[in-house]
């Protein structure tokens, strides 16, 4: 038996249980394919390699499984180096497996198409590690790295290129190794026992959770009960526990409301989050402190000593880590004062918000209650912002967006697309500014091919509001924030999606709800004042 290297990863693929790539086929990826019309795995189309690279994410952060691309060459990969970096600040497993020039003219710079001096170079800054395969026995050694990486460590992008003349070349006897596999690392036992210590004295605890947390739901709720601790979640970490959780702190940390109740802990114990300032410090007060014993738990030992000196530094699986943490503490004991404090917490921080991000708090949270199954994913835009001030969810991996880590403009649109694809047909709310949405227009022709039920809830403000704010906070003329829009109606109907508008918050969820309970892509258009 042979097969073309092309028909040999997909098969490798299919091994490792990835089930949808993303990409846009060119003329230097055509062998590539070659495997993908007999193979299990689903193939989705963006408009532009960018949306490949977001689609990937969204599908990521709701899997729980890699996003996986196929890009060609030069353009094809620097266009997703902007996706390939949001997910290396915020943790994502990408594999992007790129074209690279023939292996006999690359780096003579003769004027090949596609052809960069170094594109493995360019990866490399946004990858935990970019590979070139020069023969085909490379191929199954990379693969196994890169999914050993996003099973046990900190999972960020990996990065794998082929030359073109590779990909048509047969592979005698192929062989498809069984996967490995590969168990986090576990904490050491001397350190949850000094962190249990510690914990046993506290009377006012707080946990700080982050995403690094997000496969431990139960565990992280188990912890904050028997801590008595109010658990303090960032934006990738909200549904952790839910909003009506009496424990739950669904708020910025960046707020005052919530930094007092830090202030006031007498030990804090952080779950993986980088304390890192886009979410700790999203107003450019004076830096975050916590000036009590501060246990931390990561996976990854360079964050451990990151932002904040710690007391406890426990390197392992948060997951696993909590619960041992857990079972070290035993039953506890003394005044139980966590709810309370996570009320005055939840309360101080609505207090500091404005009028106008109350009111889109409320429509997001009129939003999750009328469709409780939905998913959120978001831009940077007024109710993201709103909702990463304050804003919870009853399930984690429900809220996220590109808003924070990285900040890129143009992810909501294809990462709902990429998050709409797993699982059953439940609703994804795309929140996007009309700033942002003209990031990625293009991929409302990859919405209407999936057929999935995405609403993209536009927010109007005829330019990008936030940052003209922001300029008239400062005194600064604005200039270069007021954008002709198109009627994004008009656009959706063009594609032949189902669409709507408001210009009356009050009539948001009732006309999402409507535009949701009939299958394939949907847009809400919300005018506000610019």
């Amino acid at each position: 038996m042979s097969m073309t290297l092309g028909e040999y990863l997909v098969g490798l693929l299919e091994a490792y249980g990835v089930d949808t790539v993303f990409g846009i086929p060119g003329a230097h990826t055509v062998e590539m394919y070659r495997g993908l019309a007999k193979a299990s795995l689903r193939h989705i189309t963006p408009r532009h390699e960018q949306g490949a690279g977001f689609m990937a994410d969204g599908y990521a952060r709701v899997s729980g499984k890699p996003g996986v691309c196929f890009l060609i060459s030069g353009p094809g990969l620097t266009n997703a180096i902007t996706p390939m970096a949001q997910a290396y600040a915020d943790s994502i497993p990408l594999l992007v497996i790129s074209a690279v020039n023939h292996t006999g003219r690359l780096g003579h710079g003769e004027g090949e198409l596609h052809e960069s001096p170094n594109q493995q170079q360019i990866a490399a800054q946004v990858t935990a590690f970019s590979f070139r395969v020069l023969a085909p026995r490379d191929l199954p050694r990379v693969l196994a790295r890169a999914f050993a990486l996003f099973a046990g460590a900190r999972p960020r992008p990996v990065h794998i290129e082929i030359p073109v003349d590779l990909f048509a070349a047969v592979v005698d006897d192929p062989v498809i190794p069984s996967p490995v596999t590969v168990v986090p690392p576990r904490a050491a036992a001397s350190e949850i026992e000094r962190a249990a210590e510690l914990c046993k004295k506290a009377r006012r605890p707080v946990l700080l959770l982050g995403g690094g947390a997000s496969s431990g739901a139960a565990e992280a709720t188990v912890l904050a009960e028997r801590l008595d601790a109010p658990a303090v979640m960032t934006v990738n970490a909200r549904g952790l526990l839910p909003p009506e959780h009496p424990l739950a702190v669904p708020a910025s940390p960046s707020l005052l409301g919530v930094r007092e109740l830090v202030a006031e802990a007498d030990v804090v114990v952080a779950v993986g989050t980088e304390i890192g300032i886009t979410d700790y410090n999203l107003r450019g007060r004076a830096p975050f402190e916590v000036t009590a014993p501060l246990i931390r738990i990561d996976i990854d030992p360079l964050q451990l000593v990151r932002n904040h000196h710690c007391e406890v530094a426990i390197c392992g699986d948060a997951k696993a880590s909590m619960a041992d943490l857990v079972a070290a503490c035993g039953a506890t004991s003394g005044p139980r004062s966590g709810a309370e404090r996570a009320e005055a917490a939840r309360a101080a921080a609505w207090d500091e918000l404005s009028p106008a991000r109350k009111a889109m708090v409320g429509v997001l949270e009129g939003l999750r209650d009328a469709l409780p199954d939905a998913i959120f994913v978001g831009d940077s835009t007024q109710p993201i912002y709103a909702g990463n001030f304050y804003f919870g969810t009853r399930r984690p991996g429900a809220w996220f967006n590109g808003a924070t880590g990285y900040g890129a403009l143009g992810y909501a649109l294809p990462a709902a697309i990429g998050a709409s694809l797993v699982g059953d047909d439940r609703p994804v709310i795309c929140i996007v500014g009309d700033g942002g949405l003209q990031f990625s227009l293009m991929e409302f022709g990859a919405a209407m091919e999936t057929g999935r039920r995405v609403l993209v809830l536009v927010w109007n403000n005829q330019g990008y509001g936030e940052i003209k704010s922001g300029m008239l906070q400062s005194g600064v003329e604005p200039i270069g924030v007021d954008l002709h829009t198109p009627k994004f109606d008009v656009l959706a109907r063009g594609y032949g999606m189902r669409a709507d508008t408001t210009s009356d918050l009050s009539e948001v969820v009732a006309k999402a709800v409507a535009l949701l309970s009939e299958p394939g892509p949907s847009l809400l258009e919300v005018t506000v004042p610019g």
